[in-house]
């Protein structure tokens, strides 16, 4: 093996830990207590080598924050895959936005934590945005054709806000478990759409 491969090769494998262990850090710290100490020891490497591998804290920390943006967005792109019907795309993109597995307090608290960070770094506001975009974009592809333009909007609008809001209260304790959470959501359009516009969807 060319010698230049394998040490690229090498390179990736240490940024793609450093990256795994930023973002465990971060599950448990939020994105304030996640210290570069704090990262290369969970990666069991020694304290200076973040620096070999990224410009500085800084960089690693959005190139986590961009995994797992994108990690969400490849669940729920995988679940829409699977979808039949305009109403279950509807439900793929409400579960792949409240996962199982990572729908609990610390990691509401995580993200918050970067959500609060986007007012002040723009990399992350950037990341935030196109995040958005793609959520809004996709749940306009539920109603789109079926709904005037007016009402799409208002109802992704709804959606996302709820979203939202029960990661917020997630956070803070107070939201209903993960399937309450999807079920409240299915709740609320259901009760935008008439009887007819329900059986368009579902078809």
């Amino acid at each position: 093996m060319n010698i230049a491969i394998k040490r690229t090769r090498i390179e990736d494998l240490r940024r793609t830990e450093l990256i795994a262990a930023a973002h465990r850090v971060f599950m448990v710290h939020g994105l304030s207590g996640m210290t570069t100490a704090r990262i290369c020891a969970e990666a069991g490497m020694s304290p200076g080598i973040l620096s070999y591998y990224f410009k500085g804290k800084e960089d690693v920390l959005f190139a986590m924050v961009r995994l797992n943006n994108r990690i969400l967005v490849e669940d729920v792109v995988a679940r829409l895959n699977h979808a039949q019907t305009r109403w279950d795309r509807l439900l793929a993109i409400l579960e792949g936005n409240f996962p199982v597995t990572v729908y609990e307090p610390n990691v509401a608290n995580a993200w918050l934590s970067v959500v609060a960070a986007s007012a002040k770094n723009p990399r992350y506001a950037r990341l935030q945005a196109l995040f958005y975009r793609r959520l809004r974009s996709n749940l306009a592809s539920v109603f789109a054709d079926h709904l005037p333009p007016d009402r799409v909007a208002m109802i992704t609008r709804l959606v996302s806000s709820m979203i939202d809001g029960l990661w917020l209260q997630k956070a803070a304790r107070e939201a209903p478990d993960r399937d309450a959470a999807v079920g409240l959501i299915v709740q609320s359009v259901t009760a935008l759409l008439s009887e007819e516009e329900r059986r368009l969807l579902q078809a």
